[in-house]
């Protein structure tokens, strides 16, 4: 797969910034979903979200043509989309339709009606385009993505390489669920191989050994089984990786059942329990064929890639994880964002950080004073679990736990033992550093109230005996036993004496 640049579909630099909000109707060979956002930019809030099951591809393999109980539920669900998006006052609304339409005899026809109910143009995405967006998608939320993107949907696998925020060129496979189950009957060895068939005209040599990235509603429904099964601390599915030995035992288990053997299992709807094991075998066909290092899952696909392809290149550029805890942070602060002044201030606690460590501590500045408006008995509680359930993209479940645990610190949070759900995906080092990041935090906010500025009047000077807080002539008047007892607390964590001297602190 040649790599290729990431670059709007039409050649264009982007679109203008829009006011209004933006829908996105997705047709898909099982689903139909629309997810209105609050406006296109790089980290998009969305206000909407539905689907319903339709199942356009239930016997496409079969037949040929959607299925027509699917059609006419289709039809109803983009006449309701119709109305929900202008009751809302949506600006735009793109509607994109991919493998069942695509390769349905009666494909065209069905546009034409859809065009009719809803208004509005279709774009039949091509398996390649189909690919591109579902990967751009991925990128849009994890910059750093390097393996395999792999969108399973009801019709159609699509695979796709990323690397450097580069994508390769895609690929389609005929191995969704719904085209599995219509061509084998119910057969389990019939669909395996079918799976290994299409598998055996992929591209796989390029991508063995690397990470799945892995879009659709199907895996992540397994991904939810997996998470129930190991009593895992955090319950969002974007970022959830799960190692290759895991994915192996649980997809071969699941990829063997009926769904009505698998009613019960937590967070998967009953409709997607008829094809949750025919998702999980293709999973597992492919994890054993490319030798799958581990799988991530994404929340992030088709839709999200369509959006992050109009934005202008600088704003693609922008670091998603902290373009959404700036906002957030300026939204809920005291006196907005001052999270900058604390980044810069805090330094010289950590001289050897990498980058992405530079990159938490960031983070983690930006949201100093998320909790303020909460009672003080709740407020460390309150800061974890704004990180913890913030739907931020492009920070891992592990960075989640670290933003959460400095939070903690910061507010003043018990110290927490190792039987804390959170310090299984902490290494010790990890967690000092939370701590010590969190009294610091403590300390710059205490020393002015928050008050934006006032800080950068003040230094920190570190070495093997002290922690001194070095504070301007024109600032001593802000000091007070609560701040030396937080320079004590800071000091401390570092296991070092703490000393408040004034002096030029420029």
């Amino acid at each position: 797969m040649s790599a290729i640049p990431i670059q709007n579909a039409s050649g264009q630099s982007g679109v203008e910034q829009r006011n209004g909000r933006i829908g996105v109707i997705d047709i898909g060979s099982n689903s139909i979903r629309l997810v209105v956002y609050d406006r296109p930019t790089r980290t998009p809030d969305p206000v909407f979200n539905e689907k319903a099951l339709c199942g356009l591809g239930k016997v496409l393999q079969s037949t040929g043509r959607l299925d027509p109980g699917g059609v006419d539920m289709a039809l109803r669900t983009l006449a309701r989309f119709r109305s929900l998006a202008q009751a809302m006052g949506v600006a735009e609304v793109d509607i994109l339709a991919t493998a069942a339409v695509r390769d349905a005899a009666n494909g065209p026809e069905f546009v034409r009606q859809a065009e009719a109910v809803s208004g509005r143009p279709v774009r039949i995405l091509s398996g390649g385009e189909e690919a591109r967006y579902a990967a751009l998608g991925v990128l849009s939320s994890m910059p750093d993505a390097d393996g395999v993107v792999g969108d399973l949907g009801g019709g159609s696998l699509e695979l796709v390489s990323v690397r450097d925020g580069r994508i390769g060129k895609g690929e389609t496979l005929p191995v969704g669920p719904l085209r599995l189950a219509d061509g084998s009957n119910g057969d389990y060895d019939r669909a395996r191989r079918m799976v290994d068939e299409g598998l055996s005209k992929s591209s796989l040599s390029e991508i063995k050994g690397r990470k799945l990235y892995a879009v659709g509603g199907t895996w992540r429904a397994l991904a939810r089984v997996h998470m129930a099964r190991t009593d895992y601390p955090i319950h969002i599915l974007h970022h959830y990786e799960i190692p290759r030995d895991d994915v192996r035992e649980l997809t071969k288990l699941l990829s063997r059942q009926s769904g009505k053997s698998l009613e019960g299992l937590p967070g998967v709807s009953r409709k997607r329990l008829d094809v949750l094991p025919l998702g999980a075998l293709v999973m597992n066909r492919l994890v054993k064929a490319a030798d799958i290092s581990s799988v991530v899952i994404s929340a992030h696909g088709v839709r999200e890639g369509w959006l992050f392809d109009k934005l202008p290149p600088a704003d693609r550029n922008v670091d998603p994880m902290l373009a959404y805890f700036s906002q957030l942070g300026a939204r809920v602060g005291r006196y907005g964002q001052v999270g900058e002044w604390l980044f810069d201030w805090s330094a010289p606690l950590f001289p050897s950080e990498t980058v992405t460590e530079k990159r938490l501590r960031h983070a983690a500045c930006l949201m100093a004073d998320v909790a303020w408006r909460s009672h003080p008995d709740y407020r460390a509680e309150h800061a974890t679990t704004e990180v913890l359930r913030a739907p931020a993209i492009g920070i891992d479940h592990p960075s989640r736990a670290f933003l959460a645990l400095t939070l903690h610190f910061r507010y003043e949070g018990d110290e927490p033992g190792p039987e804390h759900p959170l310090a299984r995906l902490l290494t010790s080092e990890e967690m000092r550093r939370a701590r010590i990041l969190g009294f610091a935090l403590r300390l710059g906010q205490t020393f002015a109230g928050g008050a934006p500025g006032i800080i950068a009047e003040t230094r920190l000077l570190v070495d093997a005996e002290t922690v001194a807080l070095i504070v301007d002539p024109a600032r001593a008047a802000f000091i007070g036993d609560a701040v030396r007892r937080r320079v004590d607390g800071l000091a401390g964590s570092l296991g070092r004496r703490g000393l408040v001297a004034v002096a030029t602190a420029r």
